[in-house]
């Protein structure tokens, strides 16, 4: 997988939002809102390559968590993020 140009993660309001950048991106229908975790992990998945498996070596090694969970956590935000459309691979 592969983080989508044009989307860049910013602060409003408290929350962590994912922001498009460029008129082509706009839909202002749906706003992409991350809880902590999702955007620490989108933070530091950076611009490269990424799968479930990497996302679940970050997840465990920030938190307090087993690979197992951490896994199947990375799994299914990796579906949401295929689902937003924010992600490609």
């Amino acid at each position: 997988m592969k983080k989508k140009e044009g989307f860049t993660l910013r602060s409003v309001g408290g929350e962590q939002v994912l922001v498009a950048e460029g008129l082509e991106h706009v839909d202002f229908s749906r706003i992409i809102s991350l809880n902590e975790t999702a955007a620490f992990l989108w933070q530091r998945i950076g611009c490269g390559e990424f799968d479930a498996a990497r996302m679940a070596d970050l997840l465990v090694e920030e938190y307090d968590v087993d690979r197992a969970t951490a896994l199947a956590d990375a799994e299914e935000l990796l579906q949401a993020w295929q689902r937003a459309g924010i992600v490609a691979g």
